[in-house]
C-alpha cells in the first residue's frame, strides 16, 4: 500500500494531506463541481483510511462522500476492526457510493479480518489479496450477496516476496465456484509460474496479469 509513496521518496506510514484532499467538493468558476458526476475516486491509496492519526479529519472525508453522493469512493484497509468506531452517525447500513476493500495477504489475516468485515454495515464489499503471500482459502467468506469482487496480485518493489500463479488460480476457482467476480490485478516483481521464477519490472506487472486473461465475472 505504501509503494507509491516510496517511489516518490515519501514515508507512507506518516500521515499527510495532499493538495487534493478536498478535490471532490471543489467547484469551477461556473459553480459546477470539478469532479464530474459518475466519477470513481480511489481514496487514501498510499496509506490507510482508518489510521488512528486520521481520526481528527476523517469527518471531513465522510462529509465529502455525503455531499458527493453522485461519485463513488473506494478505499482499502487492513484496519477493518477500526471501522465501526470510525463511522459517521448517519452511516446506517452504509453509504450507497462508498466501496470498502478489506486486505488480507495470507490465511491468518483473512481469518482475522473477514469475519469482522462481513459483520459490518457496508453496502459494497471487496476482498483484496494483495500482496498475496501464500495460498488462501476464502471459500467460507465468499457470499455473493455480500462480497462483490475479489482482487489478487503480487508484491512490487526491490524486496518483493514471491507470488505463485497457483495461488492466484486457486482464488479464481474459489470465486467461480461461489459466483463472485475475480480480478488478477498484477503479477508482482517476483512471480512463480510452472516452476520458474520470473522477475517482472513494475511497468509490466499489470499488463502481464491482463495477458493471463483469467478475470471472471459471473
Amino acid at each position: 500500500m505504501y509503494r507509491t509513496d516510496e517511489k516518490h521518496g515519501r514515508d507512507g506510514s506518516l500521515l499527510s494531506y495532499n493538495k487534493d484532499f478536498d478535490l471532490p467538493v471543489r467547484r469551477k468558476k461556473n459553480g459546477e463541481y470539478k469532479v464530474p458526476s459518475g466519477a470513481v475516486l480511489f481514496t487514501c491509496f498510499t496509506s490507510d483510511f482508518l489510521l488512528d492519526e486520521a481520526d481528527e479529519r476523517r469527518g471531513e472525508a465522510w462529509q465529502f462522500m455525503r455531499e458527493r453522493s453522485d461519485v463513488d469512493f473506494i478505499f482499502f484497509t487492513k484496519r477493518i476492526t477500526r471501522l465501526a468506531q470510525c463511522l459517521p452517525e448517519d452511516w446506517g447500513e452504509g453509504y450507497d457510493n462508498v466501496i470498502i476493500g478489506c486486505t488480507c495477504e495470507n490465511q491468518k489475516r483473512a481469518d482475522e479480518r473477514l469475519p469482522v468485515f462481513l459483520s459490518l454495515p457496508i453496502k459494497h464489499r471487496l476482498i483484496v489479496c494483495e500482496p498475496l503471500l501464500e495460498s488462501i482459502d476464502l471459500s467460507a467468506y465468499l457470499d455473493p450477496k455480500r462480497i462483490e469482487s475479489v482482487s489478487a496480485g503480487g508484491e512490487s518493489g526491490n524486496e518483493a516476496r514471491i507470488c505463485s500463479y497457483d495461488w492466484i488460480l486457486s482464488l479464481r476457482c474459489q470465486c467461480v465456484d461461489a459466483g463472485v467476480s475475480f480480478t488478477f490485478h498484477q503479477t508482482g516483481a517476483r512471480f512463480l509460474k510452472d516452476g520458474r521464477l520470473y522477475r517482472i519490472k513494475r511497468p509490466y506487472q499489470k499488463s502481464q496479469a491482463r495477458k493471463a486473461d483469467i478475470d471472471y465475472t459471473p
